[in-house]
C-alpha cells in the first residue's frame, strides 16, 4: 500500500468516534475545529456539546450578542476565538448560509488555511488537504524532512506535499486520518513505532530522528508583566471593568487593576504566575472593604457580588475569585 492508502486503512481501523464527525453540518464542523485550536479534544468536547445546545444552529449563534458567547467560552482562553467565531457567524448569516468554497471560507473571520481544508474537505469534499501540527509531524518524519516547519520555505514544501498525498474522493477521510495518526500513533512523544504501519518506509525511524523531527526554529519572545488586582467590596457590591482592544483578554470583564495597593486592603493571594503563549502574567490578589464609596474611574462599573459569575472573566480572574471565596469559608 501507499503512504496515502496505508493512512485510509489506518483511519477506517483505528480513527476517533467524534460528534462533529457524524454529521456533515458546516456549521457543527467549523465550530469544532474552532473550539480544539490550541485545545484538547477531552476539553473541548463539553464546550462544543454546550454550544451546539445553547445555539444549535449558525444563525442562533449570530443572534447571539458577544457577551453570551464569550461567557460560554470561558476556560477555554485564547478568546479571541471566540470573538472571531461569533463575527464569523454573523458574516455567514448575512450571506445566508456557508460558502461552499475554499476562498469564501478563508474570507470568515478567524478561519485560515488549516481550518478552511478541514471544513471544505469534510463538509463539502473540496479536494484539499489539511496541514496542521500533526500532519507537519507525520510528514516530516515519515519522509525524513528537515525544513523547519514555521518557515516561509517550510509551509510552502509541506502543504505541497500534503496536497500530492491527497487521493480521488478521499479528502474528507484522509485528513481525518491524518489528524487521527498524528494525535494517536505518531505522537510529539514516546510514539509507538513498533506497532506503526509505516515503520518499513519511515525515514525518522531508520536514520533514529523520530525525536529531532519535525524542526522547528526558536523565535518566540516571552515577557513577564505584573499587575495588581483588588477585588472591592462595599455594600453586597463590587466593581468591573471591561477589558479594551489591543490586549489580553480584550472583552473580557476584571476588577480593579490598580497601581497602588490602599493602606486598608487584605492581602488574598501574592505572586499568582500565569503563563500565557507571549507572556507570563504575576499577579497580587487583593481584597479591600472601604467605609466609603470609592471614586473610580470612567470605565469601571459597579455590579452586585452575586452577578459577577454572569459576566465573561479571564482564567486569572477566577483564580482570584477562589482566593476569595476561601477567604470568606474561613470567616474573614
Amino acid at each position: 500500500m501507499t503512504f496515502s492508502e496505508t493512512i485510509l486503512h489506518w483511519f477506517r481501523a483505528n480513527g476517533r468516534e467524534l460528534p462533529w464527525r457524524a454529521t456533515r453540518d458546516p456549521y457543527a464542523i467549523w465550530l469544532s475545529e474552532i473550539i480544539l485550536q490550541q485545545t484538547r479534544i477531552s476539553q473541548g468536547l463539553p464546550y462544543w456539546e454546550r454550544f451546539m445546545r445553547r445555539w444549535p444552529t449558525v444563525y442562533d449563534l449570530a443572534a447571539a450578542t458577544e457577551d453570551e458567547v464569550l461567557r460560554e467560552w470561558q476556560g477555554l482562553g485564547y478568546y479571541s476565538r471566540a470573538r472571531h467565531l461569533h463575527a464569523a457567524a454573523q458574516q455567514i448569516a448575512a450571506d445566508g448560509g456557508f460558502p461552499t468554497t475554499m476562498k469564501g471560507l478563508l474570507a470568515l473571520k478567524g478561519v485560515g488555511d488549516y481550518t478552511a481544508a478541514a471544513i471544505g474537505s469534510i463538509a463539502f469534499d473540496l479536494p484539499v488537504a489539511v496541514v496542521d501540527g500533526n500532519v507537519y509531524r507525520v510528514l516530516a518524519r515519515h519522509f525524513g524532512i528537515e525544513t523547519p516547519i514555521n518557515t516561509t520555505a517550510g509551509k510552502k514544501e509541506f502543504a505541497a506535499l500534503a496536497a500530492s498525498l491527497l487521493l480521488p474522493g478521499e479528502a474528507a477521510a484522509y485528513n481525518q486520518g491524518m489528524m487521527d495518526f498524528g494525535a494517536m500513533q505518531c505522537t510529539p512523544t514516546n510514539p509507538d513505532c513498533v506497532a506503526c504501519p509505516l515503520v518499513e518506509t519511515c525515514v525518522a525511524l531508520s536514520t533514529d530522528s523520530v525525536d529531532r523531527l519535525p524542526v522547528k526554529e526558536k523565535r518566540l519572545t516571552v515577557r513577564d508583566r505584573h499587575i495588581i488586582y483588588i477585588y472591592i467590596r462595599y455594600e453586597g457590591q463590587t466593581v468591573l471593568h471591561r477589558r479594551a482592544p489591543g490586549d489580553i483578554w480584550q472583552g473580557l470583564y476584571e476588577p480593579w487593576l490598580a497601581v497602588e495597593v490602599p493602606a486598608d486592603a487584605m492581602l488574598l493571594r501574592q505572586g499568582v504566575r500565569h503563563v500565557l503563549t507571549h507572556q507570563v502574567i504575576h499577579a497580587d490578589f487583593w481584597l479591600w472593604e472601604p467605609a466609603e464609596r470609592p471614586k473610580l474611574p470612567a470605565d469601571y462599573f459597579w455590579v452586585r457580588e452575586d452577578e459577577v459569575g454572569d459576566y465573561g472573566i479571564p482564567r486569572l480572574v477566577e483564580l482570584l475569585m477562589e482566593a476569595l471565596h476561601a477567604k470568606n469559608r474561613q470567616g474573614i
